[in-house]
């Protein structure tokens, strides 16, 4: 097996620059038309239960992107601490700050400035006060130890250079019998090792 670390094969920083160019776009402009599919559009055919968008902000709706759904693994319960990796505009941070209730707490982290501010924005206006967001890295959460019971995540691990470093950091914030709920993009057969220096590819 090749333990090749994965940010031997591509520049972390430069990844991540490309990454936040895409989604800042996405924050600003999200009806621009993207190669991957975004919005209501989107939570329709990943699955979403369409009550669990009845109060979520439009801004935060138009410029969802993720590639799956982190709630079909199971509903979150009432009183338990999340963290959502990769919040983006906030849709799936809200979706759980809802069904953890007001004895409960969602933090979301995102590394795009545009998105965090509109998920911002949102958790300003939300009829609840159980949701905050942080402009910050997976591989570097900052998140207490042990704080969560859950650490949700949606179409952000693929994007990862050094996915054992992140997945450290899951641990870290997870309290002993915690559990992660992510979805993300499965690749089923193994990737060229010379596309593993391309940033489009990582990216798109």
């Amino acid at each position: 097996m090749d333990t090749e670390r994965a940010d031997t094969w591509i520049d972390g920083a430069e990844l991540r620059h490309a990454i936040r160019a895409d989604y800042d776009a996405v924050a600003r402009e999200p009806g621009r038309g993207f190669h991957f599919h975004t919005g209501r559009l989107l939570f329709a055919l990943l699955g979403y239960d369409e009550d669990w968008l009845g109060d979520v902000p439009e801004r935060t709706v138009e410029s969802f992107a993720g590639t799956g759904n982190p709630f079909r693994a199971g509903p979150l319960r009432a009183g338990e601490h999340v963290v959502d990796i990769g919040c983006g505009a906030g849709a799936d941070a809200w979706i759980a700050a809802k069904m953890v209730g007001a004895t409960g707490r969602v933090i979301g982290v995102d590394m795009t400035p545009a998105m965090v501010e509109k998920a911002r924005v949102s958790a300003a206006e939300a009829p609840f006060a159980n949701l905050e967001v942080h402009e910050g890295l997976a591989e570097e959460l900052p998140v207490p130890d042990g704080w969560a019971d859950v650490v949700i995540s949606n179409g952000v691990f693929n994007l990862l250079p050094d996915k054992a470093r992140a997945l450290a950091e899951m641990r870290r914030v997870l309290r002993p019998g915690g559990r992660l709920q992510l979805a993300d993009i499965i690749v089923r057969r193994e990737v060229p090792r010379q596309a593993l220096h391309r940033i489009d590819l990582w990216t798109g």
